[in-house]
């Protein structure tokens, strides 16, 4: 291999410097503000987590694996807590915007780095699409219960599903785009009243659902094998999202080091047990043959509980409200890649300039949410899921190696958590994303394969020549660089 060749593979894998979040913010364009708390922060993980599963995701899951569906989660769960491990440690060493992608930049290099990015865009920008449609067929429930009428299949399906464009989804990705322009300590507020929001429904469906058990609903309980349970569970990975949402808030965290691993892990438990305990009791009170094709499941299996409709519509309401959280916060995530990406030269400018006055990403949260309403307006759920959970997969694989590569580059890092078991808990993880992702569809796996090498197609075009390692010609090869404050 000749000089230039060995000098493109260097460029191509040179990593960025580990520097002090402010000191990544381009001074021209301002800083973004660090206002969110640790409750807030937990909030954000659990927002952006519980509803994009629960309110419609069994719908999908209970009719590949049966009641084993629940055994789903539990795979699902384990290895999300493998990864979210990782996560901590990460983001208490390094809290800076960006996510899995500023941390592959710092430990794999540029290259992978931007594969890593396309990843997260995938993920953020689909999953927010995938729950804005399943917030429109909660809206659908509630009007019909309501006021006795449901929105036209022409303005609430998407083409695939007999309809021209599903307009309720396509509102809600512009009432949060509008909330996400005012600021982002606006927007973890109304989050964190929606959250709690969302918990009291959950609980009420848990209490009613009891009341309709029938044991006899476990009775085939994993009809379709161990691989039934694997695509399931590839499924409803999606619905972990949050732990990755928590990360691309690390430049607007009070005290991150400590907030940012204290949010991962307080976010992981609520979750999963909420996830459980709802699953549980949905296949307890009705027949798994029903779940399929059902819309705005929870609320029909209330209404069939009780034999009434008051149920029902609480459940839709709550849903209504908040998976409007959901969408919120997953599309904040969104923007904070685009916001990361756009910052080191790997997307045009446009997409890091912070508005003077509300210190957030006008004009990159504009451009995100015109992309995510056309994908939420025109694209059936089932395939949104699938394709955000190996988007969110991907992204999890790269940050337990990340965590491997860091401790051999840069053992004297400072952090403020370990996980424990390294390097065994990382290798899992990594084992277990694979496992999950072997079992997804094949067109899933092709069109995942397609979006990342469009992505790499651009960064030859464009990443390459406007890197801002290029720029600054600062090129770390042996590993990060410290500052004299550690990180």
């Amino acid at each position: 291999m000749g000089e230039r060749g060995v000098a493109l593979i260097q460029q191509l894998l040179r990593r960025k410097p580990v520097r002090q979040p402010a000191d990544e913010t381009g001074a021209d364009v301002g800083e973004l503000s660090r206002s969110i708390g640790l409750v807030q922060l937990s909030m954000l993980g659990i927002g952006a987590t519980v509803g994009t599963g629960i309110f419609f995701v069994l719908s999908q899951a209970v009719p590949v694996a049966g009641p084993a569906a629940i055994i789903s989660f539990v795979v699902a769960g384990v290895v999300a807590g493998l990864t979210a491990m990782c996560y901590a440690e990460l983001a208490g060493a390094m809290p800076v915007s960006g996510s899995s992608y500023s941390y592959a930049y710092a430990t794999l290099g540029e290259l992978p780095a931007v594969a890593v990015g396309a990843c997260l865009l995938l993920e953020y920008g689909v999953s927010a699409a995938a729950v804005a449609v399943g917030w429109s067929e909660y809206l659908n429930a509630l009007l019909h219960n309501v006021f006795g009428f449901r929105l036209p299949d022409a303005v609430s399906q998407s083409p695939e599903e007999g309809g021209v464009v599903n307009l309720p989804a396509v509102a809600l990705v512009a009432l949060c785009g509008l909330l996400l322009v005012r600021g982002v300590s606006e927007s973890a507020r109304v989050n964190a009243t929606m959250v709690a929001i969302k918990l009291a429904i959950l609980v009420v469906f848990g209490v009613v659902g009891m009341t309709g058990w029938h044991s006899d609903h476990f009775a085939d309980f994993a009809p379709f094998g161990v691989g039934g349970i694997m695509s399931a569970a590839g499924i409803v990975f999606f619905s972990y999202i949050g732990l990755d949402a928590i990360s691309t808030a690390g430049e607007e965290v009070k005290n991150p080091h400590r907030n940012m691993p204290l949010a991962i892990f307080i976010a992981l438990c609520s979750v999963t047990g909420i996830y459980l305990v709802v699953v549980v009791v949905a296949i307890g009170a009705q027949s798994p043959s029903d779940f399929r094709e059902q819309k705005a499941g929870l609320a029909a299996i209330l209404e069939r509980v009780t034999g009434a409709t008051w149920p029902g519509t609480l459940l839709a309401v709550g849903a209504v409200a908040s998976i409007f959280s959901v969408t919120l916060v997953v599309i904040y995530g969104q923007t904070r890649i685009l916001f990361a990406m756009s910052r080191d030269g790997m997307l045009p400018e446009v997409f890091h300039q912070v508005n003077s006055g509300t210190l957030s990403p006008a004009h990159n949260t504009v451009i995100a949410c015109v992309v995510i309403a056309m994908l939420a307006g025109l694209i059936p759920i089932n395939f949104l899921a699938e394709m955000t959970s190996i988007g969110t997969l991907v992204a999890f694989l790269v940050v337990s190696i990340g965590v491997i590569v860091l401790r051999r580059t840069a053992p004297d890092l400072p952090r403020t958590f370990k996980l424990p078991g390294y390097p065994i808990t990382p290798v899992l993880s990594v084992i277990g994303c694979i496992w999950i992702i072997k079992d997804l569809r094949r067109a899933t796996i092709y069109v995942f394969l397609l979006w990342v090498t469009v992505a790499l197609l651009w960064y030859f075009a464009y990443g390459v020549r406007h890197s801002r390692l290029n720029r600054t010609g600062k090129v770390t090869e042996s590993g990060p660089e410290l500052n004299p404050a550690g990180f």
